[in-house]
């Protein structure tokens, strides 16, 4: 895969996501399916459906994962698969290393997600998880519904446009080098607050600092992160701290 290239990536209903950047040119994909079923027999019939499948195309790959939960699947690849089978859970964890300038489309369900050293465009959505990002750059769009993000941003500033970290319900904990450049945007839309533990964090604008908004800058400013929450905490700090 050459620099600039995108990965997408389709995940399954239930599973860990983790992604790594690396030196090379090429994607190392790992995944492990764990399924549920009464039997052999089922199981067999159980791993036929859920899967994934890699469909590479000039400097885009899509990993696509397929099974019982895809109904549109079902009727299209499927046919006389016992409906004892559909509701059975199961899970697909994926363990991905790309190149360093990879773009990433992630769309995931409910399950930890692990992403660092990677610095291309980002978008992520999930429905419920405990998101570790290690972020540098790039144009990044987050949208988590429910859960825990921790955001950690090294180096001196944002090698890019900035950021759209989003979450409804949860804790956003963002760390900043001490000597971190940036522009801050925050808001708790509706029950909780903003905790500010950054000591060189000054508004942008008067009175633009409160517990539930801020309009800040870090440092000499630069791109603007926004961090957005429903009910929740957003908490502010250095990585140095705990």
């Amino acid at each position: 895969m050459s620099y600039g290239g995108t990965v997408t990536l389709v995940g399954a209903p239930a599973g860990a996501i983790t992604i790594q950047g690396w030196d090379k040119n090429e994607i190392d994909i790992t995944a492990s399916i764990e399924l549920q079923g009464p039997n052999a027999a089922a199981l067999d019939q159980l791993a036929l459906v859920n899967t994934f499948a890699v469909d590479p195309d000039l400097n885009h790959i899509r990993i696509l994962t397929s099974g019982t939960h895809d109904r549109a699947f079902m009727k299209q690849a499927t046919k006389n698969f016992p409906k004892a089978l559909i509701g059975l859970p199961w899970k697909l964890d994926y363990t991905i290393k790309v190149p360093t300038m990879t773009g990433l489309e992630i769309d995931g369900g409910v399950g930890p997600i692990n992403i660092a050293g990677v610095e291309g465009a980002l978008r992520v959505n999930a429905l419920k998880s405990d998101a570790n990002l290690s972020l540098s750059g790039g144009l990044a769009s987050v949208l988590i519904q429910n859960g825990s993000i921790n955001l950690n941003i090294p180096g001196h500033n944002w090698h890019g446009l900035g950021a759209e970290i989003r979450m409804a319900t949860g804790v956003l904990n963002v760390g900043f080098a001490a000597d971190f450049s940036v522009d801050v945007n925050a808001d708790v839309l509706r029950a909780g607050e903003i905790q500010i533990e950054l000591p060189n964090l000054k508004p942008r604008d008067r009175d633009s600092i409160t517990k539930t908004s801020i309009r800040a800058r870090n440092g000499n400013g630069g791109a603007t992160l926004n961090f957005t929450i429903g009910d929740g905490i957003i908490r502010l700090k250095n990585l140095e701290a705990n």
